[in-house]
């Protein structure tokens, strides 16, 4: 099935400063409904605080540029209103909530997302599916939010939300990071499921994720820019070679 197009997502001339020391210069990027993208580089190459940045997160000022989130300016939206919008940003260090139970925040959060009242059978059965697609035991929702999981159960609990939320486009930054093979593959087929239909930005370091979540589109960031974009190929280029040879 081909996938269906549009721009959902368009970044013109983005600059980006922390606490004044500015971290991206002149970033260009769009993504169309359907395509997944994927981000390598460096640690402290800013595709962090690019991830953070379309999520509204108050530390990280836009000192330039454009960002549209189907066709709207995302400065003007606060960061519930861009969850409300379709977008939603997994991290790379998930926080703890002691005291949440899983199946109440999952709930709440749905609800507060979709803003629709959603009765209590269908989101259970809902959330049945999801997580058995996981492969998560239903003990799971008696559980604090991230209290006690281990770093496979951090990111199955990041999967299961996205898949709950059901956005337009999920923003990914290192799911892969500390994952074994069983709970990488078991990631991957979330991101597949979620992203089936929407937009992906898919940071990460490892071409492992990759071979089981195919990228269109593969972009190296170095030093706040993109310096090389391609297909899946540059992605094996980078496994094999490192960044030296795209410096600029």
């Amino acid at each position: 099935m081909s996938k269906a197009k549009g721009n959902l997502l368009e970044i013109s001339n983005l600059h980006v400063s922390v606490e004044g020391t500015p971290i991206i210069h002149g970033l260009d990027l769009v993504i169309q409904l359907g395509e997944i993208h994927a981000i390598m580089g460096r640690n402290g190459s800013g595709k962090s605080t690019l991830a953070n940045v379309l999520m509204g997160h108050p530390a990280y000022e836009i000192t330039d540029g454009n960002v549209l989130f189907f066709g709207q300016n995302l400065v003007d939206l606060s960061v519930d209103e861009r969850a409300k919008a379709g977008m939603f940003l997994s991290f790379q260090y998930p926080m703890t909530i002691p005291g949440v139970q899983v199946g109440n925040f999952l709930r709440k959060s749905v609800s507060a997302v979709s803003g629709n009242k959603i009765s209590a059978k269908e989101f259970r059965l809902d959330l049945k599916e999801k997580m058995t697609q996981l492969q998560i035991d239903k003990s799971f929702l008696s559980r604090y939010v991230n209290d006690g999981f281990s770093g496979g159960e951090k990111k199955r609990m990041e999967i299961l939300q996205m898949l709950m939320l059901n956005p337009q486009l999920a923003i990914l930054d290192e799911t892969d990071s500390g994952l074994d093979v069983d709970a990488l593959r078991l990631v991957a087929e979330g991101i597949n499921l979620a992203t089936k239909d929407a937009g992906c930005l898919l940071i990460t370091h490892y071409q492992r994720l990759l071979d089981l979540v195919k990228p269109d589109i593969v972009h190296v960031m170095i030093d706040g820019r993109i310096v090389k974009t391609g297909d899946a190929k540059l992605a094996l280029e980078v496994e094999n070679n490192g960044y030296d040879w795209l410096e600029v």
